[in-house]
């Protein structure tokens, strides 16, 4: 994973993040695709370290990048921000064309601002109808998503077209999760029978070499999902008693 360009702009570079979160997935996805070598540092976000906080005390979130002992905080500004530290190191992220960067930065935006908050609904569902509602209304925006993937590709393998790009880390850093997800809820949200140039980007996607070397173990995920849930279930409980 490491070469001598992250030596050159700006000094050494620290990763702050948590093992499963599809946010530092994103960063570290695309610091293995531009071949930067990296500090990885593990937090507790239950004991969050006092590096953390000072170098994100407006949100106190990771991922956070040091650069030269500099932070970038968010995980899409962070993106962008190494395609910009390190032109022509690895393949960049976003197309040399304006436009093209315009439709690529609305679409990692609508992954963001748009489809998490329909899936997230889904991943915290806990009765049958709370799933169903949360699943009718994500497929709209899978929907988009897979229209999306025509129009930015232009019948090439990813959303960056012959390399994955900016929309592909943004969306692709959630794959493993919305599998896991897929798995206890019974859904198949990348149906591949509805949506199969998608699906088909999925595999494409996680079978990269800088995604396979970060992506999470998909039974611990799954492990830690089913732990999340038993404790929303249990606090679900105990509210309901109280009222």
């Amino acid at each position: 994973m490491a070469v001598a360009a992250a030596a050159g702009a700006g000094g050494e570079l620290r990763l702050l993040g948590t093992w499963s979160s599809p946010w530092v997935i994103r960063v570290r996805v695309a610091l293995g695709l531009k071949g930067l070598s990296y500090e990885y540092l593990e937090e507790d976000l239950a004991s969050k370290s006092d590096l953390l906080l000072r170098s994100n005390p407006v949100h106190g979130k990771v991922p956070v990048l040091l650069h030269g002992g500099r932070p970038v905080c968010e995980s899409l500004v962070i993106l962008e921000y190494a395609d910009e530290a390190w032109p022509g190191v690895g393949p960049p992220l976003l197309p040399s064309d304006p436009y093209d960067r315009a439709t690529a930065r609305f679409w990692a935006a609508y992954v963001n601002d748009t489809f998490l908050p329909a899936f997230r609904a889904l991943f915290r569902s806990l009765t049958e109808e709370q799933r169903a509602a949360a699943f009718e209304n994500a497929v709209p925006k899978v929907e988009a998503l897979d229209r999306a993937l025509a129009e930015c590709s232009k019948g090439k393998p990813f959303f960056g077209g012959d390399a994955v790009g900016l929309v592909d880390v943004a969306l692709g850093s959630h794959l493993v999760w919305i599998r896991a997800v897929n798995e206890v809820a019974g859904t198949n949200l990348l149906d591949g029978a509805r949506f199969p140039g998608l699906a088909a980007w999925a595999e494409r996607f996680l079978a990269v070499d800088a995604v396979r070397e970060v992506v999470p173990d998909a039974g611990k995920v799954l492990e830690q999902y089913k732990g999340f849930r038993a404790k929303w279930i249990a606090a679900a409980g105990s509210t309901s008693k109280s009222t």
